[in-house]
């Protein structure tokens, strides 16, 4: 074990190991007690040399959210865009159980990372590709919330912070997105002007605050409606 540790120790160090030490380091002792001295002490270099990679720690976080949301798995081809999208969340959701610091960080971020962009535009794609209108989609991704990168930010959640309460993840900016960005993300270029807009919004800039609430609302008046007519249950068969 002493060997394991002293070789890995002599690995040349690099942006992603720090970033996957990071991770590591968090998922142990939480992203609270995460700091570039220990993260250093761990790598067994001095804090100074970790700079030579990451900038600050903010970019340290942007580069460990981005490792976990690589983890999600990928989009399964040929399969229908309910499946894909369902199976998706799920998995993000089980990545984020095992990294439990990270929708507190992910939500922490005033800019999605790229890897989260990613997989957003990705998930559009999956709408368009299903039959979705851009304006649909647009307002669909509003509506999955949090629950697009497999978390929900729940009333009596004890593990949300005070003074956090209002916070959502991070969204794509919902006005043009720059020439370069659009290019890389263009799902998310196409559905960011797909929707009428009011600056005063809350749930992101430029979108229609009031109508993103009553939309999300009503998908969910409307399934519970008809789980009810259906005389459905949680309860499973034994």
């Amino acid at each position: 074990m002493a060997e394991q540790a002293e070789v890995l120790r002599r690995t040349p160090l690099n942006r992603g190991r720090i970033l996957h030490a990071a991770v590591a380091l968090a998922d142990e002792a939480g992203i609270e007690s995460l700091s570039m001295r220990n993260l250093a002490q761990e790598l067994g270099v001095v804090p100074m040399a970790l700079y030579k990679h990451v900038a600050n720690k903010d970019e340290l976080l942007d580069g460990m959210i981005d490792v976990v949301v690589s983890e999600i798995d990928p989009l399964v081809p040929h399969a229908d865009w309910k499946h894909m999208v369902r199976e998706r969340i799920l998995s993000a959701r089980q990545v984020l159980r095992r990294h439990p610091w990270a929708p507190l960080a992910i939500e922490s971020r005033n800019m999605a990372t790229p890897a989260v962009l990613a997989y957003l535009d990705s998930m559009v794609g999956t709408l368009r590709a299903g039959g979705f209108s851009a304006d649909l989609a647009h307002h669909v991704m509003h509506a999955m919330g949090s629950r697009i990168l497999g978390f929900s930010q729940e009333l009596f959640d004890d593990s949300r912070r005070a003074g956090r309460s209002g916070t959502t993840a991070p969204e794509p900016p919902s006005e043009g997105l720059p020439p370069a960005a659009a290019a890389r993300f263009p799902h998310l270029a196409e559905i960011a002007t797909a929707a009428l807009h009011d600056d005063a919004s809350v749930v992101g800039q430029g979108c229609d605050d009031q109508f993103e609430f009553e939309f999300a609302l009503d998908l969910l008046l409307d399934g519970i409606e008809r789980l009810q007519q259906q005389g459905w249950t949680s309860r499973r068969p034994r």
